[in-house]
């Protein structure tokens, strides 16, 4: 049966006028008697001679967010990206929660292409620190930032988390009094609370829309360590990265995944979480965990009731591995964690996330039955292996891979006998290994295979020489380039560097 969708409009616009923020109820008045209705008034006029309509009044009355989003929208930014490969995190491929909103970039023969991405981020500091998510700057060869009122600026990874999703940028440019928003407490959040996102969906820049938690600490199957908001604001590809605010303008979550076909079931990294790990990747640009060595599992009624335990709710530890922190403690095989640190444990993922926060070489004390009887055990927690390989993908100093991906090209030294295998005549310089598609470097005409003997009429023996140069060069500069193919030919390239 159809429905006119005039009635439920109006419900909800009702339904709003009592709840949303701003909006106070107001005080009973002492009862009094009924006073003799007015006479009836006529409503007043507008101009062009239409008489307000009472529905027109009625949600002229609703609060607007406009302050709100006025407030704290000069700090949200766009994030475009060129980047290796496809995007997402590792293994979240076949997710179907994570919002994948990466395109295909143009490749070559045998050449990964560069992807192609818009995402979303914020100002945490003024000086050009930007929190986004790992899945939009992972891999990236280039990053370009572009604030609310226009500017422009190139940007580089601070540092990034792929198990939480978290990532920092910083400006490459001396910037200084950039807006900001701070990060909220989302603890304080309970389910029902208005959120508001404000991000980047499908290019859109400064789209803003309107919500409620859903739920707190869900778990999607992202990694060990969810504990995501879900709302029903709206979130779009190119939201990821993007704020999740507060009624009092505070950030409480970076949105980052949405259900695969669903409309209002997205998720946010909250920022709580955020707040642990901003020290690490601000100085270390990674994130180091501390670390059981033990295999756990949820503790179920059914299995309480199996060893005989008066609670229902902890971890059980499935596997003790020789050598760990766990084994070295005295843990054993189907202990039952309850609680860590006088912290309650409910799950094996809450034992999982608790741990990891904790400060590697700290001692913990864990509660603990052991044949349904309750003791404590310290444990001195040892540091999380690095699975991912996020450690070896940091920026170094003097790193040639990694100070020449600015211009997209890969470079090793030139070891004898690559030099005769090839067949170059010279013995020293920057073999070009790898070009990326689209990048400064395919502009200029390089290829692999090219060895550079010199930058700007000077000769290179190395390639740390070369990144060198390159990596302090001014943005908009040209480097000349001399390179030499097999055979001894050498030719000039002018590389700009972006």
């Amino acid at each position: 049966m159809n429905r006119s969708p005039v009635a439920p409009r109006r419900a909800l616009v009702a339904a709003l006028l009592l709840v949303l923020p701003g909006v106070a109820p107001a005080q009973a008045p002492a009862p009094q008697p009924a006073p003799p209705p007015p006479p009836a008034a006529k409503a007043a006029p507008v101009p062009g001679g239409n008489p307000l309509q009472p529905a027109t009044r009625e949600a002229q009355a609703l609060p607007s967010l406009a302050p709100l989003v006025e407030s704290v929208k000069s700090a949200v930014v766009n994030v475009d990206v060129q980047a290796r490969g496809g995007g997402g995190p590792r293994g979240m491929e076949d997710n179907p929660f994570f919002d994948r909103f990466f395109g295909g970039g143009r490749g070559g023969q045998q050449r990964e292409p560069l992807r192609q991405g818009a995402g979303s981020g914020f100002i945490i500091d003024p000086k050009g620190v930007i929190l986004t998510n790992n899945h939009v700057v992972e891999d990236a060869v280039s990053i370009t930032v572009r604030l609310d009122d226009g500017r422009t600026f190139s940007g580089d990874v601070l540092g990034r988390d792929p198990l939480t999703d978290v990532a920092l940028v910083k400006l490459k440019e001396k910037v200084d009094g950039l807006p900001t928003v701070k990060l909220g407490d989302s603890d304080a959040l309970r389910v029902g609370d208005w959120v508001v996102a404000i991000g980047n969906p499908f290019g859109l820049a400064s789209s803003v829309s309107l919500g409620i938690v859903s739920a707190r600490a869900r778990e999607i199957g992202a990694s060990a360590y969810d504990e995501f908001l879900q709302t029903d604001a709206a979130i779009n590809p190119g939201n990821s990265g993007g704020p999740l605010f507060n009624m009092k303008g505070e950030v409480v979550g970076i949105n980052t995944a949405i259900v695969g076909g669903g409309t209002g079931i997205g998720f946010a990294v909250p920022s709580n979480l955020i707040h642990a790990l901003l020290p690490q990747l601000q100085k270390e640009g990674a994130v180091t965990r501390a670390w059981l060595g033990v295999g756990i599992q949820d503790l179920t009624r059914d299995l309480a009731g199996a060893l005989k335990l008066p609670v229902n709710d902890g971890a059980i530890l499935t596997q003790v591995n020789p050598g760990s922190p766990a084994a070295k403690a005295g843990l054993k095989t189907d202990d039952v964690v309850t609680a860590i640190d006088g912290r309650n444990v409910s799950s094996s993922s809450e034992l999982t996330r608790t741990v990891a926060l904790k400060r590697p070489g700290s001692v913990s004390t864990l509660t603990v039955y052991r044949d349904g009887k309750k003791q404590d055990v310290k444990v001195t927690l040892g540091t999380r292996p690095d699975l991912e390989g996020v450690a070896s993908k940091q920026p170094r100093e003097g790193d040639a891979q990694e100070s020449s991906r600015r211009v997209g090209v890969s470079l090793q030294n030139l070891d004898a006998r690559t030099a005769q295998q090839a067949g170059f005549t010279d013995r020293q310089g920057a073999l070009i290994t790898d070009v990326l598609p689209g990048s400064p470097a395919d502009r200029a005409q390089l290829e692999p295979g090219m060895l550079v003997v010199e930058v700007n009429h000077k000769p290179v023996n190395n390639a740390e020489e070369l990144a060198k140069v390159i990596k302090g060069a001014q943005a908009g500069s040209t480097l000349l380039l001399r390179v030499a193919t097999p055979g001894g030919n050498r030719t000039l390239r002018a590389l700009r560097v972006p």
